[in-house]
């Protein structure tokens, strides 16, 4: 892979460029596997010329369905330099769920693992649910069966395709062409995929690093996961930016990250406040050299002023950040700056980003004055294209004058700071992971006992917010609540699944017939 020392306006010539100015700097730590960015790019010029082989053109989609690990980020860094876009699959997901995402993104490959907590994810796959696009499943890791390829396999096919063609593909690639699709639930209760463009992508995660700090020789514990645009974007891609080594962890326990954070001298650890506050609650705390730690990022749930203080008094921490983001605006818009203080910090979701515009409008799109609720609004570099073969959902969430409209009521100090303060859109927020009511309740609604049902979120100290189902039976039938929170574990993503069921005679109703959630949430 050549030398490249211009900005980069892609995501292959972030990771050509991280070659050159970090080749010899520790790139990813998982298990035995420790590579430098030389390394890295190597791997991952491998892999690109590997999806060459196999036919995969640009703006083919790969899906990728598996726990943080060095090869989810190969794959993703490779399906990058081959000009195709990465479609993330959440682990938590059944099968009915990710092949309903594999349909609607028309992915042609999937990358996958059979050995992720007693789980095969090829085996959630039957035959009858495999879309007709998709043509070949890769197992990253575990035992391949009939009709799979294993990693070591398909990378053999790098053979077939010469360096150079692999550096023209890359060098194909434009700054404004798609490099991910992100599916991301709404209120219709379909996923809808985000698109993403390379750009976009490095320019907002290049901004994203400078403000909290991160820089190289970092050592980057990275717990959210990388189906996410969090642990995708502000955890590969702005490691490969700013030259931190990558340690992917696949599954959060605090022993298990306290241990992580003093074998590995851990500097960045990011994640939602239930993290922090269990790290600094947990009884062998002072068994555990934490020392090395020196950045923080949390956001997606209130970030209590007296935690924040007791991470950096109790803990070593130097930067504590907290942001605002949603998928559709490339994972980030607002963030607070590493010195403010912890009342600000705690409050707010800070302010905009270099060169992005936020604004509180009014129903009409009007500015409102600063202090008066609205819904927060974002225009800028970091706005999807759109949502993928969904024209009319883009004309929704973008206006004619290329507002991001968020759903979220937030409001604005003098000085740009965003506090969001409540909801548009019908969604709630548990352990960092967006839960949309519409699509719980379309899935609750085919249990053959269950009527009618509505969806809320309510306060959960450790999540944040978890899920409470209000359920009218079928008539003739009944629910028993535990029977159906089961069921719901085995239809649905675990963070999907309502934590409470109660049962009810009726739903509150207003004069159209629709549910009266503000009544619902009276009741707690």
């Amino acid at each position: 892979m050549r030398q490249n020392s211009r900005l980069p306006r892609t995501i292959p010539q972030a990771v050509e460029l991280a070659a050159t100015r970090f080749g010899a700097v520790e790139a990813m730590v998982d298990g035995d596997e420790r590579w430098t960015f030389a390394d890295l790019a190597e791997r991952v010029d491998v892999a690109a010329r590997a999806f060459i082989a196999s036919g995969v053109v640009k703006g083919d989609r790969i899906a990728i369905w598996a726990q943080n690990m060095a090869g989810w980020a190969v794959a993703a860094l490779g399906v990058h330099r081959a000009g195709a876009a990465v479609v993330p699959l959440n682990t938590r997901f059944k099968g009915s769920e990710a092949a309903y995402i594999l349909e609607a993104s028309g992915a042609r490959m999937l990358f996958t693992v059979t050995d992720f907590l007693d789980t095969d994810y090829v085996s959630m796959l039957p035959p009858e649910l495999r879309p007709a696009a998709l043509e070949e499943i890769v197992v990253l890791r575990g035992p391949t069966g009939d009709g799979t390829t294993a990693w070591s396999s398909f990378l053999a096919r790098a053979e077939q395709v010469g360096a150079d063609a692999g550096q023209e593909r890359s060098d194909s690639i434009a700054p404004d062409e798609l490099s991910d699709i992100l599916f991301t639930s709404g209120t219709t209760g379909k996923p809808k995929g985000a698109m993403l463009h390379h750009e976009a992508s490095v320019r907002a995660f290049t901004a994203w690093s400078d403000v909290i700090g991160l820089q190289e020789g970092d050592r980057y514990l990275i717990i959210n996961p990388f189906f996410h645009a969090f642990g995708l974007k502000a955890g590969i891609l702005a490691s490969v930016l700013k030259g931190a080594t990558m340690i992917p962890h696949p599954v959060f326990d605090v022993p298990s990250v306290m241990r992580r954070v003093a074998e590995e001298r851990v500097s960045m650890l990011p994640g939602p406040p239930a993290i922090y506050q269990t790290i600094l609650d947990h009884p062998d705390l002072g068994a555990h050299d934490l020392s090395s730690l020196r950045l923080a990022v949390t956001g997606a749930a209130p970030v209590p002023v007296e935690m924040i203080r007791r991470m950096r008094e109790e803990l070593t921490f130097e930067a504590i950040v907290t942001g605002y983001g949603l998928t559709e605006a490339t994972g980030i818009a607002t963030m607070c700056r590493h010195d403010d203080e912890p009342e600000t910090i705690s409050a707010t979701a800070g302010r905009a980003i270099p060169d992005i515009e936020v604004l509180v409008v009014d129903d009409e799109g009007r500015e409102l004055p600063r202090g008066e609720a609205g819904e927060l609004v974002v225009r800028g570099y970091n706005v999807m294209t759109g949502y993928f073969r969904d024209a009319e959902a883009t004309a929704a969430a973008i206006d004619a004058n290329g507002w991001l409209h968020t759903g979220d009521v937030a409001t604005m100090d003098e000085a740009g700071y965003v506090r969001i303060t409540d909801r548009l859109k019908d969604m709630f927020i548990t352990g960092g992971f967006n839960a949309y009511p519409a699509e719980i309740e379309g899935m609750m609604l085919r249990h053959p006992d269950v009527g009618q049902v509505a969806v809320i979120g309510v306060p959960d100290e450790r999540m944040g917010e978890v899920g409470k189902a209000f359920v009218v039976p079928r008539g003739g039938a009944s629910v028993d609540p535990d029977e159906l929170i089961e069921w719901c574990r085995r239809e649905m993503a675990n963070f999907k699944v309502p934590r409470f069921v109660e049962v009810v005679d009726e739903l509150p109703l207003n004069a159209s017939g629709k549910v009266l959630k503000i009544e619902l949430r009276a009741r707690g």
